[in-house]
């Protein structure tokens, strides 16, 4: 059987489980700009370069089957941001489709016993960029050598991978087969592979290997470690299998452009991944696009350098308040800006610290009268014409009205502009005194001045805090915006030094009854409303402190019952008394969603959907809509 005719066989069997792909017969057509390096012998021919089942790509109603080549152009805002490339990528062993459901990717299959076994299949015959081929020898390198290794790992595998301090059984059956077993459920697995900022299962073991002690040449390893100013040889091995970063060119991938510059640099190129192993219905391997061009520029300039048309391809380091600027200079630039909704639950909202250090501070932010005052004192109405033209949601942290689990009351509770309501819940928990200039008295005596605290990284934080500050002074509180770099910010909230902060709301607002709703409990220190308690439950006890309220002992054990839960409708049903008592005790205070990021596209750039939904995670920003199908039309 040739190799053409096991691909048309092997189509009906992996075609159901691809997103938006029909069985259909292909035939490969070798890429042009490959094809001299094909026939000088420098590289295999396309029919053994994709794996023996590739995954096909049926483009969309609307969309064009592309022209191999071109190049595209983003900026950056720092060296760092190279790993965008990352996430744009989305090359996972499992993937996100455009309705958030895990289809396979790297994985020829995968199949799931009870939320507890998980076992994939990968492709035969796949290959990283540099021509090895990519096998469960692959996995077993990463668990055994690396997860398992206590010189590269102190702290053990990784987190993602322990179920109540529980690690999988993990094990091989064959080259082409990785199984992860639990004795628990496990609904946590899948959701981390698939991620933008993924759990990496695997790592180029052949690659790898010439920098491990157990497989390296001593003297051969010593001497990379002395020519890399490493500490040791963990050292240096931990600072080159960093799949996620894009920082050693030399590292294999499985992604659809490799990095080729190596930092520090100001202008990255990543070329095209010979042995991708996608291809499109007509045969031609994926991606397009021949080369992607990463600049670096002052964040502050690249909506200026977009509008002027130095991007073919720009999402980051612009926001909706450039859209003007931007459609103003389109036909000059040679460029289109489309508005793609986002789908956090809250564009913008304030986080009052339940944790906080002050004490008296501490038991007014407990006070549920309290947040509903300050929620209630707030225009939303007056901030989303002001400063988003009326386009986006007035709402609460809360899911969006595209989730099946999205119910009005979750959105409006508290959320209604009733200013007299906010001053008589006000003077209900006896902050009646107020000073000369009419802002209310703390009951030790302090003016009841709020310090919001932000990552100043978008004028548009400042901008709303200050039209919340107009609405709080007519109830007699006066609110303070004070910005600081993000780690600062972020370590003074974990400290329990901030009394509120300000940061987008809920990841997934387009959450379905199988989304895990780890959110809306307390369980991570990211929480930036009960950081302490999510450093407890983050480290089994070891940091941070005891949940002290009924309302947050009460989200973790919905939370739990979610976790043994074993139906959708159970679910269903704890994810909407969590959505309820989160509007009803207004734990966090939202104010606008749904609001539109502006993506500036070269008009050129072909198969870029003209709506689509803009998310961090899940979404990979336009990820799920691959990119490697994007081409430019000449």
């Amino acid at each position: 059987m040739t190799r053409i005719a096991r691909i048309m066989l092997l189509l009906a069997l992996l075609l159901p489980s691809a997103p938006a792909v029909q069985a259909q017969q292909i035939e490969l057509q070798e890429t042009p700009s490959l094809a001299a390096e094909v026939a000088a012998g420098r590289l295999p021919p396309i029919d053994r370069r994709v794996p023996e089942k590739p995954l096909v790509v049926s483009l969309k109603s609307g969309q064009e089957p592309g022209r191999q080549g071109g190049e595209l152009r983003t900026l950056i805002g720092r060296a760092r941001d190279v790993r965008l490339l990352s996430v744009i990528n989305y090359t996972r062993l499992v993937v996100y489709n455009e309705d958030f459901e895990f289809v396979p990717d790297l994985a020829a299959s995968f199949e799931v016993e009870d939320e507890r076994i998980f076992t994939f299949h990968l492709r035969p015959g796949h290959k990283w960029s540099d021509g090895h081929p990519f096998t469960s020898e692959d996995f077993r390198y990463f668990w055994e050598d690396i997860a398992l290794n206590k010189e590269l790992s102190p702290a053990g595998p990784p987190a993602d991978l322990r179920v109540n301090g529980e690690l999988p059984e993990v094990s091989f059956p064959d080259q082409y087969t990785v199984r992860y077993a639990w004795s628990q459920r496990n609904p946590y697995f899948l959701p981390r592979i698939a991620g933008t900022a993924p759990l990496y299962l695997y790592r180029p073991a052949h690659y790898m290997k010439r920098f491990h002690i157990k497989y390296a040449d001593r003297e051969a390893l010593d001497r990379e470690v002395a020519a890399a100013k490493r500490r040791n040889w963990a050292a240096l091995h931990n600072k080159l299998d960093n799949m996620f970063e894009l920082d050693n060119p030399d590292l294999p991938t499985l992604d659809p452009w490799i990095i080729k510059t190596r930092p520090p640099a100001i202008r990255f190129v990543a070329q095209r991944n010979p042995y991708f192993h996608r291809v499109d219905q007509n045969g031609f391997q994926l991606p397009y696009i021949e080369r992607v061009i990463l600049t670096q520029a002052d964040a502050k300039l690249i909506p200026a350098k977009a509008g002027a048309g130095e991007a073919d391809l720009q999402f980051r380091n612009i926001s909706f308040n450039n859209f003007t600027f931007l459609k103003e200079n389109e036909k000059r630039a040679g460029n289109k800006t489309l508005l793609w909704r986002t789908a956090k639950g809250a564009h913008f909202a304030l986080f009052p610290n339940l944790n906080c250090n002050d004490p008296t501070w501490r038991d007014l932010m407990r006070n549920t009268r309290f947040r509903q005052a300050l929620s209630l004192a707030i225009d939303r109405q007056g901030i989303n014409e002001s400063l988003f033209f009326g386009l986006a949601i007035e709402s609460n942290n809360t899911v969006l009205p595209g989730s099946p689990l999205f119910k009005p009351e979750y959105q409006t509770t508290n959320a209604i502009y009733d200013p007299a309501a906010a001053n008589r819940l006000l003077d209900e928990i006896g902050l009646t005194k107020r000073d000369s200039n009419g802002i209310r008295l703390l009951p030790d005596g302090r003016p009841l001045e709020i310090i919001v605290e932000t990552a100043g990284e978008d004028t548009e934080q400042t901008d709303i805090l200050e039209l919340i500050g107009e609405n709080w002074v007519k109830i007699g509180v006066k609110l303070f915006a004070k910005p600081s770099q993000r780690d600062v910010v972020r370590n003074r909230i974990f400290s329990g030094e901030a009394i509120m902060s300000v940061w987008t709301g809920l990841e997934n607002g387009l959450a379905k009854a199988s989304t895990i709703p780890s959110e809306l409990a307390p369980t991570s220190q990211y929480g930036l409303q009960w950081p302490k308690w999510g450093q407890w439950r983050e480290t089994n006890g070891q940091s941070g402190e005891p949940v002290d309220m009924p309302v947050g002992q009460e989200l973790l054990d919905l939370l739990d019952g979610w976790l043994e839960a074993r139906s959708e409708e159970e679910r269903a049903r704890i994810w909407h008394r969590m959505l309820a008592i989160h509007a009803e005790q207004t734990l966090t205070i939202g104010v606008v969603s749904g609001t539109f990021q502006p993506i500036v596209v070269n008009k050129k750039l072909v198969n870029i959907p003209k709506e689509g939904v803009f998310n961090w995670d899940p979404g990979a920003f336009i990820g799920i809509y691959r990119p490697e199908t994007f081409w430019l039309r000449q």
